[in-house]
């Protein structure tokens, strides 16, 4: 009897120790992947907002760019009116003006005018001489607003001494019209305007990012443009000003915002702002999850806590990967933008050997103004993507596609001819001539009238550069060989080129001679 009671203690004793081994385990693993867990956590919110801080300030960038090139095509529409040689020598202040020659001659400068502004939504097109006479379309809103100063007060936004030119808005507190004025002589001003909301087609909002604010602000950051209502000519948040001010370009993550600025124009701001807790909301309902299974799930916490974490992942990768589209991909072509086109060929140029074969091709499309004019930028938008089609389907996949400006598009070729017979440059000739056949073959118009074409310039690494500046600078001089050789061409560069003058196609170098079709 007495063996069988010391046997009963030891028994209990070895169970329990039993318990306490396995209660011990489960708590340090519980303990242990508690632990590694929240370090999961952490790490992905910094890994994630760094990306995405990155994303929004790639997509800022690239709405700063969007914003000077509408800038510029405006400043571009402004030099239009120079074609009337009436325009720039006419002076209503003359007193020796002859009454009926000065009425003929502001009919002539109106028509011009007037014929341009219909080119854009435009207030105003016209011109204001010092007297506060006006010329072509000045809107009573515009007279009414500046009153008798109307002219002192318009030379005042001449603020570029060079170009003798510039912008304004928020003239007495009124930000509905943004207003270029450029100086034709001392007593005559050039004078465009439109209403800010037309900047809406500028500051494209990512459909994913549906929290994001997107503004244009002044040197004293009251708000131009804002992808919010009402908020146009207020002061901007002072959340945001406390995050960016006297900053020309940075942006900015915490746990309440990301915001990006980047300073463009005159002085004026592009400004987007995303709550953190809508990039990482679906995130933040996640960690519930992975605590639970952390504290109840033992050995097993540690696999679903690594499968977890990938799925909380993935709601904020499809922001990240929407981003990161944005900023690389033209919206409309489907092919990369002109930053990023620029730095893929950059980066594979400053990668490559002296051996290795790759061309440049700028490419110009012929007539496209014209589509624009008589059918519409609607229509031309879709001859736009026609074109990103047409491009995929003539080049490999190894090959960088970019559009670069409104109607100008580049190829970087990485890919090598397939037929050991066919040289790299008989190789490069033959894309060339499906590309120039394929731009033959598209006519626009509802009745297939309207014809478009493209000339290309085509520079070789590393024969004619070794960078992307060096090779753009020589293809683009075989481009504009290329339009005055009639267009629908292509001409590769070579040294022999001969110089020719300065072109509307803003070339300031001299070109050299091809061998072209």
């Amino acid at each position: 009897m007495t063996k069988k009671k010391d046997v009963k203690p030891d028994i209990k004793n070895v169970r329990w120790l039993k318990v306490s081994l396995i209660a011990g385990y489960a708590v340090i693993v519980i303990i242990a992947v508690v632990f590694v867990s929240i370090l999961a956590v952490k790490k992905t919110d910094t890994v994630l907002k760094n990306k995405v801080s990155s994303m929004v300030s790639s997509l800022n960038v690239q709405m700063k760019l969007n914003f000077n090139s509408y800038l510029s095509r405006m400043e571009t529409i402004g030099t239009l009116a120079f074609a009337a040689e009436e325009a720039y020598t006419y002076d209503a202040t003359d007193p020796t003006n002859d009454e009926y020659e000065a009425l003929n001659t502001e009919k002539i400068i109106s028509d011009k005018l007037y014929s341009l502004c219909i080119m854009e939504n435009f207030v105003d097109y016209g011109i204001v001489y010092r007297n506060n006479h006006t010329v072509g379309k000045i809107s009573n809103g515009t007279v009414t607003l500046f009153g008798d100063r109307l002219f002192e007060d318009l030379s005042l936004i001449v603020s570029r001494q060079r170009t003798k030119d510039g912008w304004s808005a928020g003239y007495q507190d009124n930000f509905k019209r943004i207003y270029y004025v450029k100086q034709i002589h001392e007593n005559a001003l050039l004078v465009i305007s439109f209403y800010a909301t037309e900047l809406e087609s500028v500051f494209d909002n990512p459909e994913t990012l549906n929290g994001m604010k997107i503004y244009l602000t002044n040197q004293d950051y009251h708000i131009i443009y804002s992808s919010e209502t009402g908020e146009v000519g207020q002061p901007l948040q002072d959340y945001l000003l406390e995050r960016i001010q006297a900053q020309s370009s940075a942006t900015v993550i915490d746990n309440q915002y990301v915001v990006s600025v980047n300073s463009c124009g005159d002085e004026w701001y592009v400004i987007s702002s995303v709550p953190t807790k809508i990039i990482l909301s679906e995130k933040n309902e996640m960690q519930l999850y992975i605590y639970m299974i952390a504290l109840f799930a033992a050995v097993l916490a540690i696999g679903m806590g690594a499968v977890l974490s990938v799925k909380l992942a993935e709601p904020v990768t499809d922001i990240v990967s929407s981003l990161d589209t944005k900023a690389h991909i033209d919206q409309l072509t489907g092919i990369l933008n002109k930053l990023s086109f620029e730095e893929y060929t950059a980066n594979r140029l400053s990668n490559s050997l002296t051996i290795e074969n790759h061309a440049l091709i700028l490419i110009d499309v012929d007539n496209f103004k014209g589509v624009n004019d008589t059918l519409g930028h609607a229509y031309g938008d879709k001859v736009l993507a026609d074109i990103g089609t047409l491009m995929r389907n003539t080049f490999p996949k190894a090959d960088y596609l970019g559009r670069i400006g409104g109607d100008e598009f580049a190829v970087f070729i990485n890919s090598l001819p397939t037929e050991i017979s066919i040289n790299y440059q008989g190789y490069v000739r033959i894309k060339c001539e499906e590309l120039c056949e394929g731009f033959r073959n598209h006519y626009t118009g509802d009745d297939g009238n309207y014809k478009i074409s493209a000339s290309l310039g085509v520079a070789f690494f590393p024969d004619h550069g070794s960078t992307f500046p060096e090779l753009y600078a020589q293809a683009d001089k075989a481009l504009y060989f290329s339009k005055h050789q009639g267009k629908d061409t292509y001409t590769f560069f070579s040294q022999e080129l001969p110089e020719q003058e300065e072109s509307n196609h803003e070339k300031t170098e001299t070109a050299e001679t091809p061998e072209s079709e």
